[in-house]
C-alpha cells in the first residue's frame, strides 16, 4: 500500500484585491484566502494504477481518469486539456522530488471543491499546493514549470487569513475592515484566461514600472484602512491604474455604470468576481445585482477567512 493512502490535504482558494499583474513584476500586493477552497483524499485503489476523480461543488464528478504508474499514460478517461494538464504536473512534480511516482500505485485521489470550478478562486492553484505536498517539492518551483504566475494564489492556499505578498514572501496583515459588512463579491460569469491577461500585461514591457511604487503604496494603504469611504477612493484609484495601463474599460463602466457605490476588478480584469461596496441594505444592494442577472452574490465574510 503506498504511504500516500489516508493523506487528507485541504487548500484555500484565493483572491487578489491589490496588486493584480504588477504583482509579477515585484509589487505588493494585498491577497484574500478564501473560506472557499478545495480538499484531497487518498484512498487505495488498483495497484500500479493511480486513478482520479475531481468533484464540483455540486457534487458532480467533471473529470475523471486512470493513469499507470509510473509511465503516466492515460488508461482510462478522455485525452483532454485537463489530463494533460494533471499529467504535466504530475511528471514535474515528481522530477524534482527524492520520491519516486511509483508511490501513486495504488492510490485512488478525490478532490472536492468547496466552489463551482468556473468561478476561478483556485482549482489550479489548490491542485499545485497538494501535488507539491506529495512530491514534498517547492510549489512555487513546481508552479514556474507548470501554469506560471506570481504564486501568490500558493501562499492562500495555507495562510490563516489575509497576507501582503511580494516575491515569493508572504507576510500576514490584520485586515479585517470595520466596514467589511458593507462588501460584497459578484460573480461576473465571464471567466478569463489569467495566461492570456498575463501575456497581455507583459506586452506593456517597461511602462509598468512606472506605477509599481503607486500600487506599493495603495496596498499599504488599504491595508490599514479604517472607513469605507477612504476605502473607496483607493479601490477608484487603483483601478484608475490599472485601466490606464491595460487600456481596457472598467467593470464599473461596463456593466454597473448606475451602481452607487464602487465596483473593483478582481484577478484576470473584466472576468471572474468584482468586489463591490455599498452603504445602502445588503437586500437592496443583492437586488440591484440580480435585477441584472447576476445571481451569485457573497458577503466578506461569507468568502473571506
Amino acid at each position: 500500500m503506498s504511504s500516500f493512502t489516508g493523506t487528507e490535504y485541504h487548500a484555500k482558494g484565493k483572491l487578489l484585491l491589490t496588486g493584480e499583474y504588477f504583482v509579477l513584476d515585484g509589487a505588493m500586493a494585498l491577497a484574500l484566502p478564501t473560506r472557499l477552497g478545495q480538499h484531497f483524499k487518498i484512498t487505495p485503489r488498483r495497484p500500479d494504477e493511480l486513478t482520479w476523480q475531481s468533484y464540483d461543488a455540486d457534487g458532480t464528478c467533471w473529470f475523471e481518469a486512470t493513469l499507470a504508474i509510473p509511465s503516466l499514460e492515460l488508461v482510462s478517461g478522455e485525452h483532454t486539456e485537463t489530463a494533460q494538464r494533471l499529467i504535466e504536473v504530475l511528471e514535474q512534480a515528481f522530477s524534482l522530488s527524492s520520491i519516486t511516482l511509483n508511490e501513486l500505485a495504488g492510490c485512488a485521489i478525490a478532490t472536492q471543491l468547496d466552489f463551482s470550478r468556473h468561478w476561478g478562486l483556485g482549482s489550479s492553484s489548490t491542485l499545485i499546493s497538494f501535488v507539491a505536498h506529495l512530491a514534498q517539492v517547492d510549489p512555487y518551483v513546481l508552479l514556474a514549470k507548470t501554469f506560471g504566475g506570481s504564486g501568490y494564489d500558493l501562499a492562500c492556499a495555507l495562510a490563516k487569513g489575509p497576507i501582503i505578498y511580494q516575491n515569493q514572501s508572504a507576510e500576514p496583515v490584520a485586515f479585517q475592515p470595520a466596514f467589511a459588512d458593507q462588501l460584497y463579491f459578484v460573480y461576473l460569469g465571464k471567466k478569463q484566461n489569467s495566461r492570456e491577461g498575463i501575456q497581455r500585461y507583459r506586452a506593456l514591457g517597461e511602462k509598468v514600472k512606472a506605477s509599481l511604487t503607486a500600487i506599493n503604496q495603495l496596498t499599504l494603504d488599504v491595508a490599514v484602512c479604517d472607513s469605507l469611504k477612504a476605502f473607496e477612493r483607493l479601490m477608484l484609484q487603483h483601478e484608475e491604474i490599472v485601466s490606464s495601463m491595460l487600456e481596457l474599460p472598467r467593470a464599473q463602466d461596463l456593466y454597473f455604470n448606475d451602481y452607487w457605490g464602487v465596483v473593483k476588478s478582481l484577478g484576470a480584469w473584466g472576468g471572474d468576481f468584482v468586489l463591490v461596496t455599498s452603504e445602502r441594505d445588503s437586500t437592496v444592494a443583492k437586488a440591484y445585482f440580480q435585477e441584472k442577472g447576476f445571481e451569485v452574490i457573497l458577503s466578506y465574510k461569507e468568502m473571506i477567512l
